[in-house]
């Protein structure tokens, strides 16, 4: 079979990879020519781990390629992946505008039966509106069926989960598709869960909503235990212990941040007020996002006194580690802040890049860790890369002027830091 995918971010690039991984014929297909020609040149136009390996060795086989014409591309095809974007319009709904786009193409295009995959995460009802748009676009009647498969990729794990996934979601009414679907996957141990399309469109976001929750939950969790000097990481571990509730997404921090969580809830809330549905739980979530990093800001000022004229290293600023995503980061809403107070900034990451505009002199990004703790007076780690783990602490505290440090994702050893010299605070901490 041959295999179109639509859209080449990380969800569709990691999608044709492991299809080609898996033996299919692949074409990437993508309006951005630049896009295009970088990755049939081997080189991705975004981090992810063993994404490039993977990437150079099947154009090299000849089981990908990517292209920017629509029309042979569409009617080589037997299936065709939406994995194009769905952003978040005024309103908090799902912008559909790309879809729609990649609709008109399919109907323009095929002349013979194709199964139409979305990736993509959209609204309730999608799958029935991507049947009109493409009918409406066809210029005679050919056959198609479409079918809901939504991806549960984590940034910085896309290669791993898409080839080890929980399960394989597939919302369709045709027992033809569904069987061209399991065919698809047949060399991946999982589960395949089949159901209505409008099923398959809720799971996807009901899941990423029940990940926020969790994180939210322990993020709000740790404002009780900082007051009553208690540990949230030993909480949460004893939490994760039941295994009815798990151990994962219990890592308190300032917040979750990301191109699916914060697009998906408010979309979520957005369909709920279509439907006349309340939904008041995940509305705290999204309150408790929005004010956990200026909740922990406001106790690591009063424990340095102030962030003005105070020379503040920012260590992570990518939205998660192993990922340059910067979407809805917890880091710029800090980054910010520390502006407004009057703080000089100078910023790390082992990928992610600031946009040059938001550089000055009061805004630096450095390449190595040593130049951004040279002189500073405080250290703000917002993510949770290897490369701060793995630090030489003990060398790194004769480069500072102040020892405070603030760690925003619980991943330092505090007792350990506090031993060597450091002043450490931490989210929900209480150090023994």
């Amino acid at each position: 079979m041959n295999i179109l995918i639509m859209g080449t971010g990380y969800v569709g690039v990691t999608t044709g990879l492991v299809f080609a991984e898996l033996g299919w014929n692949v074409t990437g297909l993508d309006p951005d020519q630049k896009k295009t020609q970088s990755l049939s040149q081997g080189e991705l136009t975004f981090y992810e781990p063993g994404l490039n390996t993977l990437l150079r060795e099947h154009l090299q086989s000849g089981r990908i390629r990517f292209t920017s014409e629509p029309e042979m591309a569409v009617r080589d095809s037997n299936i065709i992946f939406l994995c194009v974007g769905t952003p978040s319009d005024r309103d908090g709904n799902a912008d559909l505008q790309f879809i729609r786009q990649a609709s008109e193409s399919i109907g323009r295009y095929m002349q013979e039966y194709k199964v139409i995959a979305i990736k993509s995460t959209v609204p309730i009802g999608t799958n029935h509106k991507l049947s009109q748009w493409i009918t409406n676009a066809q210029t005679v009647p050919v056959p198609f069926d479409v079918v809901s498969n939504p991806e549960f990729l984590r940034e910085g794990s896309a290669l791993h989960d898409a080839l080890h996934p929980d399960r394989i979601i597939i919302g369709c009414e045709s027992d033809h598709a569904i069987d061209v679907m399991k065919t698809l996957y047949e060399k991946i141990q999982s589960p395949f869960f089949v159901t209505k399309p409008k099923t398959a469109e809720m799971i996807k976001y009901a899941s990423n909503a029940f990940l926020a929750t969790k994180i939210s939950y322990v993020n709000e969790l740790s404002r009780l235990c900082e007051n009553i000097e208690v540990n949230i990481s030993d909480v949460a571990e004893g939490m994760g212990m039941d295994h009815r509730i798990g151990p994962h997404f219990l890592r308190a921090g300032i917040g979750y941040g990301g191109s699916c969580f914060p697009k998906d809830i408010n979309a979520m809330l957005y369909m709920a007020k279509q439907y006349g549905a309340e939904l008041s739980i995940l509305e705290k979530v999204i309150h408790v996002n929005q004010t956990q990093y200026s909740h922990y800001l406001k106790i690591w000022e009063q424990k340095l006194g102030t962030f003005r004229d105070k020379k503040i290293a920012i260590l992570g600023i990518s939205f998660k580690p192993d990922t340059d995503d910067l979407r809805e980061a917890p880091s710029i809403s800090i980054i910010e802040h520390l502006l407004e107070s009057g703080a000089a900034i100078r910023v790390h990451d082992p990928a992610a890049k600031l946009p040059p505009d938001l550089l000055s002199e009061q805004l630096l990004q450095v390449d190595l860790l040593e130049e951004a703790l040279e002189q500073c007076d405080a250290i703000i780690l917002c993510s949770e890369w290897e490369h701060y783990k793995k630090a030489d602490w003990t060398r790194l505290k004769a480069l500072m002027n102040q020892h405070f440090v603030f760690d925003g994702r619980n991943v330092l050893d505090g007792n350990q830091m506090t031993i060597l010299g450091y002043h450490y605070y931490g989210i929900g901490r209480h150090l023994h």
